[in-house]
């Protein structure tokens, strides 16, 4: 079995570097060297606010929906939690 690679080989490798991941911020970075660092909930929400329409622009208000979901159900998980202590 091949070890899998991470390494961007191509411009527009769909694996590993899609088109509408490399639109990033201007010092270099991408979106999931902000979302990795942060809780389930919290990173997609900011993966879909940041990625809104870019891969599709049709759903961008489906991909700001989901974002919306996310954070909701942030809001619910902590509400939740705070219920308990």
């Amino acid at each position: 079995m091949a070890a899998l690679s991470f390494e961007n080989t191509q411009e527009n490798d769909p694996v590993n570097h899609p088109a509408h991941y490399a639109d990033g911020w201007s010092n270099g970075a991408e979106v999931i060297d902000i979302t990795e660092n942060l809780p389930f909930n919290r990173g997609n929400a900011i993966k879909y606010l940041c990625r809104a329409g870019k891969k599709n622009p049709d759903t961008e208000l489906e991909d700001l929906r989901k974002a919306l979901w996310y954070i909701e159900r942030e809001v619910n998980r902590l509400a939740a939690s705070s219920d308990h202590q």
